[in-house]
């Protein structure tokens, strides 16, 4: 099992650690809902190293990306970052990803952790046609997310780079607690704004001690992945190996919004235009349970019949909402809101109304 250059700090904090993606992560601190609030209200601090970094250079870059992915890179401009999704060929995706346009012709990837290989060799595949330099950086960076409302007062403490001057998915190279060349970027996967810095290895220690330094009046706190994963499913963002797959499309998904079928030829784009005239006959909704219970990934869905309409994805009970959220794939007839589902929990059949994202 791989460890983050973090690992013996969250140990010495008192993590709960478990495997994932390969690695000895924090699940938890000093629990899940205290650590979810933190975000909401103060401000959070995630070690999120395990993530990988592909940068991709010089001539052929930008061709590359926008061959490979379903957001139009044209869009870019330097300092700016753009979410996005690999389609698979077979209408699928490989991995939903962001790009960093670092310079022209210089752009740096953040792929997930689980998928560092599998897209290390998507990309390499492509870009025999292409021919651009790719460098995995995976091994050799670090990544923190200092996520939640207070969270640009805290790191402001740390960088005389002006934060209030680094829209969302903008970034910006800076130094951070003397540390330089470090990627701050305005992102997050908790919808309650927030950095992300990226750095090498060898300064983890001394960055994570300063944050939570300069945040201790500010109510910062350090939270694992299980709250990672409760304020990720509140706004709806997806999980890949969840949510989204090799056997679902991003339209299917929810993803019509990064998925630019008018930019030009790329992976699955006429398979994608097709899709989009035609509609999809299934598609990834929210739902909250209208009773006690708490919905898990897999759990059937069925109609007020019984009969099976989909499945579960994701599912939680809201720290917010203090009720059983989730998302799942249901078929056509079901799409819309307020419509009634039933999930089957424990062989009962719980009533849930499809509803608007994101939940809070």
């Amino acid at each position: 099992m791989n460890k983050t250059p973090l690992y013996q700090k969250h140990v010495n904090l008192g993590a709960k650690m478990v495997p994932f993606a390969g690695f000895e992560m924090p699940v938890q601190y000093s629990g899940v809902t205290e650590e979810h609030f933190a975000v909401r209200e103060k401000a959070g601090i995630f070690d999120v190293s395990h993530m990988g970094q592909f940068f991709i250079e010089g001539k052929g870059s930008k061709e590359l990306l926008q061959y490979i992915t379903s957001n139009d890179v044209n869009l870019l401009e330097n300092g700016k970052a753009q979410y996005t999704c690999l389609p698979n060929g077979n209408g699928g995706i490989v991995d939903d990803l962001i790009i960093y346009k670092m310079a022209d012709e210089k752009y740096f990837v953040v792929v997930n952790a689980a998928n560092i290989e599998k897209d290390w060799q998507h990309f390499s595949k492509f870009n025999e046609k292409f021919g651009a330099k790719m460098t995995n950086a995976s091994d050799e960076m670090s990544l923190i997310a200092i996520q939640g409302v207070k969270t640009a007062e805290i790191l402001q403490k740390l960088t005389s780079t002006n934060l209030s001057e680094i829209p969302y998915y903008h970034f910006a190279i800076g130094t951070v607690d003397g540390v330089e060349n470090v990627i701050i970027s305005n992102t997050g996967y908790t919808g309650s704004g927030g950095f992300e810095i990226y750095f090498k290895n060898e300064f983890a220690e001394k960055l994570w001690d300063a944050l939570l330094d300069a945040g201790k009046d500010k109510g910062l706190i350090p939270c694992g992945l299980a709250a990672r994963d409760t304020l990720r499913l509140e706004k709806g963002f997806c999980l890949y190996g969840n949510d989204i797959d090799d056997e679902t499309s991003p339209l299917e998904a929810g993803l019509g919004w990064i998925t630019k079928t008018e930019k030009g030829d790329f992976v699955d784009c006429e398979f994608l235009k097709k899709q989009k005239e035609e509609g999809v006959s299934r598609k990834l909704v929210g739902f909250e349970l209208q009773e006690k219970g708490v919905p898990r990934h897999d759990y059937p869905v069925v109609d007020a019949a019984g009969n099976v309409i989909g499945k579960v994805t994701s599912g939680t009970q809201s720290p917010m909402k203090k009720i059983g959220i989730g998302l799942a794939y249901v078929d056509k007839p079901h799409f819309k809101l307020d419509s009634e589902i039933f999930i089957q929990i424990r062989n009962k059949n719980i009533p849930a109304k499809v509803m608007k994202l994101p939940f809070v």
